[in-house]
């Protein structure tokens, strides 16, 4: 196989059969979810949360966790709201380089607080998403922001097609989602950077013994991380067109759910950017379906959090293993102890 393409692992093996058997049996119960509008719709909507899957895969891989990268985004937006008008009204330029600066000091904050104190991850951002949530609600009071520079709220299309369900569009958030998957890619694939990382989440001291700044690692894993809440929190804003102090309140458990269904260990030193992207593509497919059908929006939250407890259960080979298995002549039940 080429080396530029991606290796597919047991667990890829198996998203992608369970997303082909949930596209084929939401295309044969519901008229519009396989059509080309809806598809796009998808993806679209979709954008936002894979900029945070491939800052919180490196996190993980990284063994950390963080899980105020939504509510870090939101005040990131509101930041590069009210550092614009004092620029002239700024451009998508400027807009990029101050969301990436916020973004990534608030990773850094995160990065400090593990690093210098020696607090575990999930607790630190337990309680920085608590401090950035309650500031944020504080300073604003919970009010939204309407008036937006007309560059940031002018949709861009990059590609658009007439068709029986009406206009199938993908505007510029797939494109920067794009460039940050790629940015990542060859972060964690191509970069010395990468390996270091994959080498301090699998065993830190082995790591340190091998000279590898671990104290650099975390600032680098969590400013990664901060700068893709930053993009995010931008193209969540020209998506939406108006910046709402909660509206990405609770992505952060969609986009976890998604990058640990896609093989990424929480314990870390393990993961992939195709498997994160398999994650959030069942997710997000799952949810339109859901929609689609009628259900009730709790059903979606059910769902997430047995995806969570599955993905965590599951022990690391399994789906290797499954996958192994039926390829072996003869089924499940060759050379297997019954």
């Amino acid at each position: 196989m080429p080396k530029f393409l991606p290796r597919i692992t047991g667990t890829e093996a198996w998203l992608t059969c369970v997303i082909a058997l949930i596209c084929l049996g939401l295309s044969l119960t519901t008229d519009s979810f396989l059509t080309l509008v809806n598809m796009f719709d998808i993806l679209n909507y979709s954008a936002v949360n894979l900029i945070f899957a491939a800052g919180l895969l490196v996190v993980l891989i990284a063994g950390g966790i963080d899980i105020s990268f939504a509510v870090g985004a939101s005040v990131v937006q509101y930041l590069v709201a009210i550092a614009l008008p004092g620029l002239g009204g700024g451009n998508w330029a400027m807009g990029f380089v101050l969301a990436i600066a916020f973004g990534t000091m608030l990773g850094a904050i995160n990065a400090a607080l593990i690093y210098h104190f020696q607090i575990i991850s999930i607790v630190v951002t337990i309680a920085t998403f608590n401090l950035f949530f309650g500031l944020l609600m504080f300073f604003t009071g919970g009010r939204s922001i309407y008036m937006l520079p007309d560059w940031l709220v002018t949709r861009v299309v990059v590609f658009e097609r007439e068709t029986a369900y009406g206009w199938a569009e993908i505007t510029l958030p797939v494109i920067v989602m794009a460039a940050v998957l790629f940015s990542t890619w060859l972060l964690l694939r191509r970069l010395n950077l990468g390996r270091q990382l994959f080498a301090m989440g699998d065993n830190p001291e082995a790591a340190r013994r091998l000279g590898i700044h671990i104290g650099a690692m975390h600032y680098l894993a969590f400013g990664w991380m901060g700068a893709c809440a930053g993009i995010a929190g931008l193209m969540q804003a020209h998506y939406a067109q108006e910046i709402v102090p909660n509206a990405l309140y609770g992505r952060e458990l969609e986009v976890l759910a998604a990058v640990v269904l896609g093989g990424a260990r929480l314990g870390g030193g393990r993961g992939t950017l195709l498997g994160a992207v398999l994650g959030l593509a069942l997710v997000a497919i799952a949810q339109n379906g859901l929609n689609l059908l009628g259900t009730s929006p709790y059903a979606f939250r059910m769902i997430i959090g047995a995806i969570i407890l599955i993905a965590i259960g599951m022990p690391s080979g399994a789906p290797a293993y499954l996958t192994r298995l039926l390829r072996r002549p003869g089924g499940p039940s060759k050379g297997v102890a019954q």
